[in-house]
């Protein structure tokens, strides 16, 4: 154990936040998402008994958001008129991390998400039921 460290941050998952570089890419992915065949050539890290959202706040207690993009959180974009409640947890939780707040959140088309998701440095896959509640983070520095 660690001190100050939150407990859903495995010794696996801190080496890979800790190994990713300024830009690099990682993916917090729901439980529908293909993460093992978009990830197949890369690195995917399995956390599936947790929520998307208890992960997001386990990694920006670490990971900081990169400063050097606008849009250094990526959503894939939801259909005309489809409302995602998970959305709104991630505004707050970035909120309380960035004070760039929901301002550092864009939104890439779903095959340009899987695009991007494909490149990333490493997906992690949660067991959050919520539907389309994938999100990508940028690092930045410390």
């Amino acid at each position: 154990m660690l001190k100050g460290i939150d407990r859903l941050l495995s010794p696996e998952m801190l080496k890979v936040l800790c190994e990713m570089g300024h830009g690099d890419r990682i993916v917090i992915a729901d439980g529908n998402f293909p993460a093992e065949s978009l990830g197949k050539n890369g690195i995917v890290v399995r956390m599936d008994g947790h929520g998307a959202c208890e992960v997001l706040k386990a990694i920006l207690s670490v990971f900081p958001l990169d400063t050097m993009t606008d849009k250094p959180v990526l959503l894939m974009e939801a259909e005309p008129d489809e409302v995602i409640p998970i959305w709104e947890d991630y505004r707050e939780i970035i909120s309380r991390e960035d004070n760039r707040g929901a301002e550092t959140i864009g939104h890439l088309e779903r095959y340009a998400f899987y695009d991007a998701a494909r490149h990333a440095y490493a997906i992690v896959a949660t067991g959050e039921s919520a539907l389309s509640a994938n999100i990508i983070l940028q690092k930045g520095v410390v």
